[in-house]
């Protein structure tokens, strides 16, 4: 396979855009399932660390993947102001804490280079994009949780008891 995947000129990428830490990220729009406004996390026991825990989205309780850990960013306590992007990772619906949702772009032609020569601690990443505003790093999160992260949380899950769900 080669190191750049390179979209047709009339190809067209949707993404939803976010800010952490006043730097531009992306995920693919299909892989959005909503945007929500902050609200409390509870905490999950024995949770893997990657995970601040969890919240009820319409009944189903949803793990809160701790997106500044994972790009190695200084810890912020939650604030009225940050959004929740409800994204499938694979199998797993997750909600990735960010600063805050930018919105919806459709960016033309993308240019998407395979994550080989990122800086140091820059991981989790399946490419990067030029963008009017600058550089655009795109999301993987199929691979947001190792394999070990991923039972750990499965295993967290099903000893929540049934009463307080």
């Amino acid at each position: 396979m080669s190191s750049t995947e390179v979209l047709g000129a009339d190809d067209e990428l949707d993404v939803l855009l976010f800010e952490l830490q006043r730097e531009s990220f992306a995920l693919p729009l299909a892989s959005v399932l909503e945007v929500l406004r902050a609200v409390a996390i509870r905490r999950l026991p024995n949770a893997p660390p990657i995970v601040e825990g969890i919240i009820d989205v319409r009944g189903e309780l949803v793990p809160v993947v701790d997106v500044r850990a994972r790009f190695q960013l200084p810890a912020k306590p939650i604030a009225l102001s940050d959004h929740f992007l409800v994204a499938e990772a694979g199998s797993r619906r997750v909600a990735l804490r960010v600063d805050r949702a930018l919105g919806i772009s459709r960016i033309r032609p993308v240019r998407l280079e395979r994550a080989t020569n990122l800086p140091r601690g820059v991981t989790h990443v399946s490419g990067f994009a030029s963008a009017p505003d600058g550089l655009l790093l795109f999301n993987d999160l199929r691979a947001f949780l190792s394999e070990a992260e991923a039972q750990s949380l499965e295993r967290a899950l099903h000893d929540l008891p049934e009463r307080g769900r």
